[in-house]
């Protein structure tokens, strides 16, 4: 007998989601479409979202929970729940953010309409802990134009990545690395995800993420509001750390490695321009892209090489106190 494939996979990964989770599990259950499945990978978690978790398994059959053994990191997670669906569309949830009941039947209705669209996505609006609005977000991009350089140019601009939470091609999805273990991973895999085809965004405001202390934007990424509308000026201080992004990413990066993560992002930048066939033009449009991108923040590519600096000689101090430690002993 054939494995059943529902029309749609919802993958949750979550690392200690007790405060937010029941709201995000009540707002997928809540579809009024409702042929899908929901994969949750738990990431370790050492509250109370297993019970949760397991609370709403046994109450719904479409629910499938999954912990591992130790903590993965974000990007690992994420790609655990694609690798365990079996959906012709697939869509990742946050543990904190919501959706309106109608969100996944009119971004269906998309993508069945629409072979050339890879991803749909709606307007985002804030709510705060309580799930009160605080805002809209307002960052508009040229992801649906048929154009690939217009849409790689885009994608390379200040946003939050909120499309990375729309309903996906699952054939789009098996031909796009996953997130990388460094930071800015979200941004290049959906920038990646893009040159496979056009992402619509749907003009209502069907997802709304919860802004509160405890998640990484606020954590790792203060000043992630400014980026919230379509505001070209900002300076390097405001962008998020990427050192701290690149361990909430991959839980095998720490402090005493070489990662150099400004330069990891930009060579990503430059190795996604390669990835799928374009023109000559085509090519040269997305290289062009990316060098004004990078213009005036040259200085955190220099960044790299005060932290790689510090890293060696804190390694290099810490071997000679062990050596004359033991010298003495």
């Amino acid at each position: 007998m054939s494995k059943y494939q529902p029309k749609v996979s919802i993958g949750l990964p979550v690392y200690n989601g007790e405060n937010f989770i029941r709201a995000a599990l009540d707002s997928i259950l809540a579809q009024t479409f409702t042929d899908f499945e929901l994969i949750i990978s738990d990431n370790a978690s050492t509250d109370n979202t297993e019970a949760i978790c397991r609370e709403y398994m046994a109450k719904d059959c479409r629910i499938k929970y999954y912990k591992n053994d130790k903590n993965l990191g974000g990007g690992p997670n994420y790609h655990r729940t694609f690798e365990l669906s079996n959906g012709e569309y697939f869509k990742w949830a946050a543990h904190d953010d919501v959706i309106a009941p109608d969100f996944l039947s009119k971004c269906i209705d998309v993508l069945d309409q629409n072979p050339d669209v890879v991803l749909c996505h709606s307007l985002v609006s804030y709510i705060n802990e309580n799930g009160d609005f605080l805002r809209n977000y307002n960052v508009h991009l040229r992801t649906n134009s048929p154009k690939i350089q217009v849409r790689f140019h885009d994608l390379l601009a200040k946003h939050l990545c909120y499309p990375i939470f729309g309903l996906i091609r699952t054939s789009a999805l098996q031909v796009t690395p996953p997130q990388g273990g460094y930071g800015a991973a979200d941004a290049i895999f959906l920038l990646r995800l893009a040159l496979q085809g056009r992402f619509y965004e749907i003009p209502e405001y069907l997802f709304f993420s919860r802004s509160h202390a405890q998640q990484s934007l606020s954590i790792l990424f203060p000043d992630h509001m400014s980026f919230a509308h379509d505001n070209p000026d900002y300076s390097v201080n405001m962008l998020p750390d990427l050192y701290g992004y690149a361990q909430w990413f991959d839980s095998s990066n720490d402090d005493s490695k070489l990662l150099f993560q400004h330069w990891r992002v930009f060579w990503e930048y430059l190795r996604s321009a390669w990835l799928v066939k374009m023109s000559f033009y085509e090519r040269l449009c997305c290289h062009i892209s990316i060098i004004r991108q990078f213009q005036g923040t040259e200085i955190l590519l220099f960044k790299d090489f005060v932290i790689a600096a510090k890293i060696l000689w804190n390694k290099y101090t810490n071997t000679q106190t062990i050596e004359t430690t033991n010298s003495q002993t």
